[in-house]
């Protein structure tokens, strides 16, 4: 959903250029506080066919769960830490589903290493269909095949220094992405064969120099450049780019500035062949991913080398109020870009973004996990799944990610888009929102394969909301709901509609000791089939130390 939205923000804020920043900037201080919540947890679930399609077996299957987790939020002069973790632990009454372990959660880090430098980090564990335009992140209890582990790590260091009025930064980002093995995945003969991620890695740094207007000169300019670089495992993979650019920030009045910018960029994305049969169909491993031909040369999937530049606004007429808005040339294309957030109150922020790229999963799962705060609630539903949005406090709205996690290609593609959070609460109620549009166009060279991936272009859309109350001191009431929608530009694909709901209330019992009680409906619609629709009801105990 909001895949790209806040990596978008990431790119616009150092596109917009240091002396726009400065000029129309916030600082804030964080409260010291620490708070460490870690539980174990039993669960009894039912799950209940309503279809009777025999997508799930039996008409009602039911499994046992064992968790442990814990929600921890850390915040000191130099450390801010974020985190909510669950494994679980699904054990299956009967062949119907199989036993299972779940990982789910976030982690996102700060520290202040010395003035002016930091180390900022972050890991995310969450679940997906395998297959294309499947239900992303939302009732993932009764085809245990059709669904996969996906990990996410990042990690590095930012600078941000000043040497007389020349304000200098710099950063450096390691990534790395894995998608556990997809055992339905290429499964159906009807469809052609895709190829899924594997893992990646992905190296980002990035240097800056300028000065904010009215320092020496009446406008503000910064110089910038960049390397990126991702490498797949999935047919040797390669995504190189290089960019520098110049951007300038003209103040009109003290809250609105006019801003360009003017550079070069080079972008290359290359693999190597796969290995085919005699008829030209991709050979599969046991995983269902395509097998690479070592021998074979590196074969061009995209590549651009070319002037880029854009001009816009940066409004700001309070602290409370951000708005951006780009357009210029880049990718070979005329581009349009903007940001905006708002923060109706202490408790309440909306941000929206549109958003234009040359991304991949792992690159963007990335960015998007290295967007968030550190500071955040994760929104689950009622059977304490990661529903795919991470909501933040204060000023910073989130992010989501399951719009990008209805599509596992291994292909890099075309992203353009737009995407919107809210979030916030008021007395004793609490809500979040998220929602998001995704076009990708995929970019794969020729390859020996009678298919391939190029040109071919898919959309998805997500929507997620959060709903909340507390009752009375010891308990509440919760709600959850999400729709997602999935257009495939390969031949044979169907659109996918997936929707559904759950709704969980929890009571206190004794000293850590509660008890929670839960009920989800949810359908899965493929184009031309009967839809699958699933009830499903939970009891619980968990004991929080």
């Amino acid at each position: 959903m909001i895949m790209a939205s806040v990596s978008a923000r990431h790119l616009w804020n150092s596109a917009i250029g240091i002396g726009a920043i400065a000029m129309l900037g916030l600082s804030v201080q964080a409260q010291a506080r620490t708070e460490i919540a870690p539980y174990i947890e039993v669960q009894q679930v039912l799950d209940f066919d309503l279809s009777n399609n025999d997508a799930f077996g039996d008409d009602v299957v039911t499994y046992t769960s064992v968790a442990a987790g814990v929600d921890a939020s850390v915040s000191t002069r130099r450390i801010e830490v974020g985190a909510s973790y669950r494994y679980e632990r699904r054990i299956g009454w009967g062949d119907d589903i199989a036993d299972d372990d779940v990982h789910s959660g976030l982690v996102r880090a700060r520290a202040n290493v010395t003035r002016g430098l930091s180390f900022e980090a972050g890991a995310l564990a969450a679940r997906a269909r395998a297959e294309i335009g499947g239900d992303g992140l939302g009732s993932l209890t009764g085809d245990n095949d059709n669904s996969t582990q996906i990990y996410s790590v990042y990690g590095g260091p930012t600078l941000s220094t000043h040497a007389g009025p020349l304000e200098i930064g710099a950063g450096y980002r390691i990534g790395y992405t894995h998608v556990e093995d997809n055992l339905a995945a290429n499964s159906d003969p009807t469809q052609a064969p895709v190829d899924y991620v594997d893992h990646t890695t992905y190296h980002q740094a990035t240097a800056s120099v300028g000065m904010s207007p009215g320092e020496m000169l009446p406008f503000g300019w910064i110089v910038s450049g960049g390397y990126e670089r991702e490498d797949a495992s999935q047919l040797d993979q390669r995504y190189e780019a290089y960019y520098g650019r110049v951007d300038v920030t003209v103040p009109v009045t003290p809250t609105l500035a006019l801003v360009g910018g003017v550079g070069y960029e080079d972008i290359e994305i290359s693999q190597r062949d796969v290995v085919v049969d005699a008829a030209g169909n991709p050979v599969l491993d046991n995983n269902g991913r395509f097998q690479t031909d070592p021998n074979s040369p590196r074969l061009l999937a995209y590549n651009v080398d070319e002037v880029i530049y854009d001009a816009g606004i940066l409004w700001r007429p309070n602290p409370r109020l951000e708005l951006s808005a780009r357009v210029g040339h880049r990718y070979d294309t005329t581009i349009y870009n903007g940001y905006l957030s708002y923060q109706a109150s202490t408790s309440s922020t909306v941000q929206a973004a549109v958003y234009n790229e040359i991304s991949s999963f792992g690159r963007g799962t990335t960015n998007t996990l290295a967007g968030l705060p550190t500071s955040f609630t994760v929104g689950r539903n009622g059977f304490s799944q990661f529903n795919g949005c991470a909501f933040g406090e204060g000023g910073d709205a989130g992010g989501c990610f399951d719009t990008g996690f209805q599509s596992l290609n291994a292909a890099n593609f075309r992203s353009r888009g737009g995407s919107l959070v809210w979030t916030g609460g008021r007395g004793p109620w609490s809500y979040g929102l998220g929602a998001g549009y995704q076009n990708r166009r995929y970019l794969a060279p020729t390859t020996s394969a009678n298919f391939s991936l190029d040109r071919v272009t898919d959309e998805a859309f997500s929507l997620q909301a959060n709903l909340g109350r507390q009752l009375s001191p010891n308990s509440s009431l919760d709600g959850s709901l999400y729709a997602t929608w999935f257009e495939s530009g390969i031949p044979g694909e169907a659109d996918v509609f997936s929707s559904g709901g759950s709704a969980t209330y929890s009571v206190g019992l004794y000293r850590g000791l509660s008890a929670q009680a839960s009920a989800g409906l949810f359908a899965n619609d493929v184009e031309g089939e009967e839809a699958d629709w699933l009830a499903t009801l939970l009891f619980g105990v968990r004991y929080g130390f």
